[in-house]
């Protein structure tokens, strides 16, 4: 596991598509050492490197390991993500900390591997399907649901997927309704491992689906660290 590490890092590109949704990008000149599903602390706060960290918030990394660059997107939903909105700008200088979590480095099954994510839950799924890990996983299942397609912003990193066997299915909320797990889970059935990320609620309720339908817990991993 790749030892948690301080980065003093600059933003440069800010993009934000829809209100109150941003894309950042933060550039290092230390490659970011992580592995796919990993999440990282963000501190707005000045900072010198060595005392005490400041007030942060845990971010997931969307894109792949082993480069100086390292992207996330949020939503503004309350007092940080603001702070992030208002006071974030091409040229700032802050501090990240990372790496976090052990999304996909637990043991899992990777045949016909699950993956359901709503919104900005992609992020984490993102840092493994453009990472050539992917091509470990046979025949992987991708779910993605978006209140409507504006808010699919991530059309440039799905274009980016390494594992070509990948079978994708879009909804769009104001389209198609939301995901629907009952469907997903008749496709897919007890053999296939599940991993969902998204909106608490969401993840709740599918994990409850799963489990109440025969599906081993321990089949069913989430990212919910938040």
């Amino acid at each position: 596991m790749p030892i948690v590490k301080k980065y003093k890092v600059k933003v440069v590109d800010i993009l934000n598509p829809v209100e109150n949704l941003y894309t950042v990008t933060f550039y290092s000149e230390k490659k970011f050492h992580f592995y796919p599903g990993q999440f990282l602390h963000l501190a707005l706060d000045d900072y010198d490197g060595t005392g005490q960290w400041p007030e942060s918030r845990c971010f997931s990394m969307q894109n792949k390991p082993g480069e100086n660059k390292i992207k996330i997107s949020f939503s503004v939903k309350g007092n940080f993500t603001t702070r992030m909105a208002n006071e974030l700008y091409e040229g700032k200088e802050l501090w990240l900390k990372l790496p976090y979590g052990e999304l996909f480095t637990q043991t899992h099954n990777k045949v016909n591997t699950v993956f359901i994510a709503g919104g900005t839950g992609i992020t984490p799924f993102l840092s493994l399907f453009t990472d050539v890990s992917f091509n470990e996983y046979i025949n992987p299942k991708i779910y993605l649901g978006f209140r409507s397609k504006k808010y699919n912003i991530y059309e440039n990193e799905l274009k980016e997927i390494c594992n070509k066997t990948s079978k994708i299915s879009i909804f769009f909320e104001d389209e198609n309704g939301i995901i629907d797990i009952e469907k997903i889970f008749k496709e897919n059935g007890t053999n296939s491992d599940y991993f969902i990320s998204g909106p608490p609620i969401m993840i709740k309720s599918f994990k409850s689906f799963l489990i109440n339908n025969g599906l081993p817990e321990q089949k069913v991993r989430t990212d919910e660290w938040e």
